[in-house]
């Protein structure tokens, strides 16, 4: 059975005349990792701020699961709920060093004592701060005060982790650390709420996603279930060697004409070719049964005509197509 760990109840926020959030209703259930998504100012910062209670809510409810298993109005009882970490916006931190500000942190949230030094040490290292150990923060860079504030945030080790954008700012090496230690918290169980505009991260790391605009939750679901409401994929075939230039129009209408059964409805043109990647692309209906098809057919049909040495899919064009659809 699931468990309920986060639940709002039409919760809203108005600034002056406007809604940041307007009447959000969501669960998250304990083990989920959920992707946030929207355009900037759709009301993902404003949400992850009143979890955090840096905001009260204008109306609705808040609860989350405290130490008992009961879900609790945090608005009017934030106490003895379980562990939670948060990397809210941008960090910004007092001018100490990050073994002072970390242990402060790990004091707070009662991690044990005796562990607080290993803790700060093994995080440290493995984001490649650790010789900047006993440095003032002052002189640390944007993607290093960014490993820091998700760092801050997982220090005592919670249950549940709400980051905002927490790979903003952050090198392609830095963010393929965080990604990593998203998914070594997902096998430990842990409870994941993130939002962000990298759909390529979303897409590698969350079980589901959210989608919000203009404060308005637009569609939860398993991020498979939403990828068949575009009613196509894509195959993506990277071939040995280019096509030349003259031959590709007879090619494709030979292909139109063997995987026409199987290709995805109302695109204007379901196979493309990019010459600089040596790409053949397949849009099909997104079944399986089309998808080993296409390959049988591929491989019988054009073994002659062009070689191909990988398939792969790509869920992130699937995702922003989605994300462009609920969002208009």
């Amino acid at each position: 059975m699931t468990e309920i760990v986060i639940k709002t109840n039409n919760l809203s926020k108005r600034f002056r005349k406007t809604f940041a959030v307007n009447n959000l209703s969501l669960e998250i259930n304990r083990g989920e990792t959920i992707g946030f998504i929207g355009p900037n100012g759709a009301g993902k910062t404003t949400t992850i701020k009143l979890f955090a209670r840096l905001l009260r809510p204008t109306s609705g409810k808040i609860l989350i699961i405290n130490n008992k298993g009961n879900l609790q109005d945090i608005c009017r009882n934030p106490r003895d709920l379980i562990s939670m970490g948060f990397l809210i916006d941008i960090p910004v931190f007092y001018d100490s060093t990050p073994y002072v500000l970390l242990k402060h942190y790990a004091k707070l949230h009662n991690y044990p004592k005796e562990k607080i030094d290993q803790r700060i040490d093994k995080l440290l290292s493995y984001f490649n701060l650790d010789n900047w150990k006993k440095k003032r923060i002052k002189n640390f860079s944007k993607g290093m005060r960014q490993k820091l504030g998700f760092i801050q945030a997982i220090i005592h080790d919670p249950e549940i982790i709400l980051l905002d954008e927490p790979q903003i700012g952050l090198d392609p090496k830095s963010r393929i650390k965080i990604r990593e230690y998203l998914k070594t918290l997902k096998k430990q169980n842990k409870t994941i709420f993130i939002s962000s505009h990298m759909l390529h991260e979303i897409s590698e790391i969350c079980d589901k996603i959210a989608v919000i605009n203009n404060g308005v939750l637009i569609k939860v679901d398993f991020i498979e279930n939403m990828e068949k409401l575009l009613k196509t994929n894509e195959i993506i075939c990277q071939l040995l060697n280019p096509i030349p230039p003259e031959r590709f129009e007879s090619i494709k209408n030979k292909l139109y004409e063997r995987l026409a059964p199987f290709l995805g409805k109302d695109l204007e043109s379901p196979i493309q070719y990019q010459s600089l990647t040596k790409n053949l692309i397949v849009y099909y209906d997104g079944k399986p049964e089309s998808k080993g098809e296409i390959f049988k057919i591929l491989g019988r049909d054009f073994g002659s005509i062009f070689t191909i040495i990988s398939f792969s899919q790509s869920k992130t064009s699937s995702l922003e197509k989605l994300y462009s659809e609920l969002i208009k």
